[in-house]
């Protein structure tokens, strides 16, 4: 863990570090999302909150999706 003190710009901008960025994996025009939870605020790439935070939401709408659509009648509009 890298603990770093930032400045906020009066327009509320702020700078992430270089080692921080080198780690994250985060380059310039790069998106981020932000999570406000209380006073914390987290950044995150966007695959990476995919990857982790919602891999469980994932893998029950994919079996959901597998229900609804692997499924003999289904297969019927393939003919058509």
């Amino acid at each position: 863990m890298i603990i770093k003190t930032i400045k906020v710009t009066n327009k509320g901008q702020i700078s992430i570090p270089v080692d921080i960025r080198k780690l994250a994996g985060i380059r310039t025009g790069d998106e981020l999302i932000m999570i406000q939870d209380g006073s914390k605020v987290l950044l995150e790439k966007p695959e990476n909150i995919l990857k982790d935070e919602f891999k469980d939401l994932q893998k029950h709408a994919e079996e959901v999706a597998i229900k609804l659509w692997d499924n003999e009648e289904d297969e019927t509009w393939n003919t058509v």
